[in-house]
């Protein structure tokens, strides 16, 4: 893994070679929030976040997203047949993601690129994005990566890793994209032994600032129905009001529902992100519901995330330890909480 020195001072100057190349994504303050969005020409990231509202997953997967089109116009030869919607062949470069976000892309692979399944959109998507990653000085208060894998220099689905040492940053390519990324930084030289210390020092604080929040050893052995069935769901569904507001905001959550939609004679066929915590979600068409219960939704979010993904996969939770739910739930329903109790659960 190559490791370079960059002075901030020269940082735009590698942005501008980069922006030849691709179109540029950062952070970006709107309003109390930062989100990612386009960077206009000479415009920089603004590296003052710790984490942004809304996850990068919508740069892979838009929470609308057109697959084809197709045209109801009688006199079309060609009507009622679907045809793919064109692509965007762009390739983007964000910069500033945090390792748990990179993690989280990582994460989800598995459900749309794997031996038996191929999603071309959701592939598509993420081989056009190359990732910048920004390490995490000062995780904020609601952060648990490192009791789900991770960490606040993870460099795990990055192509380069930055750690920011004040008027440096430590620059480290991960892939060979990130390689031939940084070898356009022409004005980056070796680190000194200094930096070195000086970065290894702050990984270290920043991780001492999270201890184990939840514990996940226990998850693959406890006994599935025992619990399905554990009285605690009560508790945990009580002040839920099926906002949506933690599935949305998650990294690691990809439910999407297919819809036709149509103007005239002219339709697209398109996905939209969707909720298990939604009562329609489980709707079918006879008019039955297996989920018509709050309760029954709830405990559906965290069993799967918590649960059957770990006995499915076996490679840990489906939970990045980003917080944005814990941050922003309305009812302060805390999934640190919730994996404690399932993970030291006792079957009788």
């Amino acid at each position: 893994m190559t490791t370079k020195s960059l002075a901030k001072k020269d940082f735009a100057t590698w942005l501008g070679r980069l922006r030849r190349q691709f179109k540029l994504l950062g952070p970006a303050r709107q309003g109390e929030q930062f989100n990612f969005v386009a960077l206009g020409e000479e415009e920089e990231p603004d590296f003052t976040f710790q984490n942004t509202r809304l996850s990068p997953k919508e740069l892979v997967q838009p929470p609308s997203e057109r697959m084809f089109q197709f045209s109801l116009d009688p006199a079309d030869p060609e009507a009622h047949v679907l045809k793919e919607a064109p692509w965007d062949e762009a390739p983007r470069l964000l910069l500033g993601v945090r390792p748990c976000d990179a993690q989280a892309l990582k994460l989800v692979e598995i459900n749309f690129i794997n031996p038996e399944y191929r999603d071309p959109w959701w592939q598509h998507g993420r081989e056009t994005l190359t990732l910048v990653g920004l390490g995490c000085n000062q995780p904020c208060s609601t952060c648990f990566c490192t009791s789900v894998g991770g960490g606040p220099f993870n460099p795990q689905g990055l192509d380069i890793l930055l750690t920011d040492l004040g008027d440096t940053f430590l620059v480290q390519a991960v892939t060979e994209k990130g390689a031939a990324l940084l070898a356009e930084a022409g004005e980056a030289g070796a680190p000194s032994a200094e930096q070195l210390q000086q970065a290894e020092t702050t990984r270290r604080e920043a991780e001492a600032a999270l201890p184990l929040q939840m514990a996940t050893d226990r998850l693959k052995e406890q006994p599935l129905l025992p619990l399905f069935n554990a009285p605690f769901w009560e508790d945990v569904q009580f002040s839920c009001i099926n906002c949506g507001t933690c599935t949305y905001l998650c990294p690691t959550c990809w439910c999407f529902d297919i819809q036709d939609e149509v103007e005239g004679t002219q339709g697209i066929r398109m996905r939209n992100w969707d909720a298990c915590m939604f009562p329609l979600f489980t709707l079918h068409g006879t008019g039955h519901n297996p989920r018509e219960q709050k309760l029954q939704r709830v405990r559906q979010r965290f069993m799967h995330k918590l649960k059957y993904f770990v006995n499915k996969y076996d490679d840990g939770v489906a939970c990045v330890g980003c917080g944005r739910c814990v941050q922003f739930c309305p009812v302060n329903i805390d999934i640190r909480r919730v994996g404690n109790l399932m993970n030291a659960f006792e079957a009788k």
